[in-house]
């Protein structure tokens, strides 16, 4: 079993919600799909790249389901999912945890339903844990994820012109009451909670965080992709997890960014290179 894939999504408008658009999510598919292929050792069949309207909750979903079955039938030995988008929340829909929200993502199609998102048209945090704990335990997973799911850790600063957040607040005030205030779960803790722990998850910034879409060196990306793909492309993969992670913070930190990445693994994991 030495197969790799990848799905690699970015979404810069919304059919519904064109307001919403951000700039730099399809950069960011971009930029990760050469990473793969120059770095990691992934072929042009082993990707495939979904950018805005190809990039449908259905079409996501189809392509991370194929993705865990081949992992399942030992075709595949490393996966990668990266998303970059908009991120929001959602009431805790297994309804076991009324104090907590579930994190959520948004696809193109993203759709209002009544006062809530349509849960048709919204990838939640609960649907992808369901189906990442299936993949068997020798098989490497890389979640990537340049969104954020909160507005609470929101600075003035965040708002300078040339950036803007990537999280939408619930649809409506009735939406926002029901998750207002609740504790945020989390894609890596719900893993963890299942006993998955061949899992290395990197997101931009912390869960009270807003990550940012910015205009950087001329052009628009997530900062957090950004200065991931520039350090790994540095030090052409010969640093480990760890010691890419600072490098990051300390570029976004020189950068007057306020967010903080984080990256979710074992601590052997870590310490070794993608």
């Amino acid at each position: 079993m030495t197969g790799k894939r990848a799905l690699c999504v970015g979404i810069n408008n919304f059919k519904n919600f064109p307001s919403a658009a951000l700039r730099g999510c399809v950069n960011d598919a971009n930029d990760m799909e050469k990473l793969l292929k120059n770095l990691f050792g992934f072929q042009a069949v082993d990707i495939v790249k979904l950018t805005d309207t190809k990039a449908t909750k259905t079409n996501i979903m189809k392509n991370l389901k194929e993705m865990v079955h081949g992992a399942k039938s030992g075709k595949y030995s490393h996966i990668i999912f990266t998303m970059s988008s908009h991120g929001t929340q959602v009431p805790d829909l297994s309804g076991d945890e009324p104090d907590r929200v579930d994190e959520a993502f948004c696809p193109n199609d993203l759709a209002q339903k009544g006062d809530d998102w349509d849960s048709n048209h919204i990838i939640v945090d609960d649907e992808l844990r369901d189906l990442f704990i299936q993949i068997p335990e020798d098989v490497v997973l890389e979640v990537y994820l340049d969104t954020c799911h909160s507005g609470t850790g929101l600075k003035a600063i965040d708002l300078l012109f040339g950036r803007q957040t990537r999280y939408i607040p619930p649809p409506s005030l009735e939406a926002f009451k029901r998750v207002d205030g609740k504790r945020q779960r989390g894609l890596n803790k719900s893993l963890l909670e299942k006993g998955m722990v061949q899992h290395i998850l990197w997101a931009a910034c912390r869960a009270d965080q807003t990550s940012a879409d910015a205009n950087i060196d001329g052009d628009w990306h997530g900062a957090f992709t950004y200065y991931f793909c520039k350090e790994m492309n540095v030090s052409q993969n010969k640093l480990t997890r760890n010691e890419i992670l600072e490098k990051v913070r300390k570029d976004l930190r020189a950068g007057n960014y306020t967010q903080i990445p984080q990256l979710e693994c074992e601590a052997t994991a870590r310490n070794k290179n993608g």
